[in-house]
């Protein structure tokens, strides 16, 4: 029973120690971020073509109330047959607004694509500098305080945001 309780009693002592060796370190993302230019124009990029296809499917979408409109104001005046035409028309309007939606918007629409293929040389050039920084002073762990909902305080003298900006070529 005494070796049992020494053995956890070391293991416990043996992970306390090595818990208080680790190095850590924040980052701002978000931070980081608004201080890179090319991110800022990447925005402005996809906010402008966000809005080219937003009024795409706008119109669509319009089209296919001024076609109900049309159909209720004329329904009285309609045979079975030109109702049926005309219900059919437009639920294929609306179709077609909900199906350019979701290939512009949709999980991997274009939007998706395009964002993912603009963003991800600025989020590998920061990456790769905050694996560099990491490394050379000897971090174990670098957490993004802008992300990391569980982080309640963080010491503005491990934040190494600055540096990474440096690193980057933006100074501060």
């Amino acid at each position: 029973m005494k070796r049992k309780v020494f053995l956890i009693a070391g293991m416990a002592l043996m992970f306390a120690m090595t818990t208080m060796a680790q190095k850590f370190a924040l980052i701002d993302m978000e931070y980081i971020l608004k201080n890179i230019p090319a991110y800022e124009m990447t925005n402005e990029q996809l906010s402008q073509l966000s809005k080219k296809w937003q009024s795409e499917i706008d119109a669509l979408q319009e089209e296919a109330q001024n076609m109900y409109k049309s159909y209720q104001s004329d329904l009285v005046f309609l045979s079975a047959e030109m109702q049926s035409k005309r219900q059919e028309a437009i639920i294929k309007k609306e179709q077609e607004a909900q199906e350019v939606k979701r290939k512009y918007f949709g999980q991997d629409g274009e939007f998706y694509q395009k964002r993912n293929s603009l963003m991800k040389p600025i989020n590998d050039e920061i990456w790769n500098a905050v694996k560099e920084i990491a490394t050379d002073k000897g971090y174990d762990l670098v957490v993004d305080r802008a992300s990391a909902m569980s982080v309640i305080y963080g010491n503005p003298r491990i934040d190494i945001s600055n540096e990474v900006l440096v690193k980057l070529g933006y100074s501060k």
